[in-house]
């Protein structure tokens, strides 16, 4: 968020952030060109939200990261963000039989493409270079989804 001066149309700088001590902030901002300050006053609420969602006040010196709250604030995977190509660099995808094609037309469209994933998935972990209804089959045993 950004704090524009009306007369100037100039971004106002962060000048300083205070916590009275009764759960609310301030932050003040100051025109560059004509001095014009703003105050931004917090309610506890408020407060604890900005402190809950480590925002910090006063801007920034470097330009943000694409997806960058996203990658700081979800735990998992140590290559969650990693390109696919680097995760698997030897993995080639498998084709997909005529047989298995049709096979997976019949998935219903809001899954099928979950259900290409596990079985592409699977076949690439064990280096399957082609996907067949018999593979499909083995998939479903091994992986425990023979009732869906």
């Amino acid at each position: 968020m950004k704090f524009l001066c009306i007369d100037c149309d100039a971004q106002m700088t962060f000048e300083e952030r205070q916590q009275p001590g009764d759960g609310t902030f301030t932050a003040s901002f100051t025109c560059p060109r004509c001095g014009r300050r703003v105050a931004m006053l917090a309610n506890p609420m408020e407060t604890q939200l900005v402190s809950t969602l480590g925002v910090e006040i006063g801007g920034r010196t470097l330009d943000e990261q694409p997806l960058e709250f996203t990658r700081t604030a979800v735990a998992g995977r140590d290559d969650a963000f990693a390109e696919v190509a680097s995760r698997t660099p030897n993995a080639a995808r498998p084709a997909w039989s005529r047989d298995a094609e049709d096979r997976l037309a019949r998935v219903p469209g809001f899954v099928r493409g979950m259900v290409k994933k596990i079985y592409s998935d699977y076949a690439r972990e064990r280096a399957i270079a082609e996907i067949t209804p018999d593979v499909m089959d083995r998939a479903r045993t091994e992986l425990g989804l023979e009732g869906m």
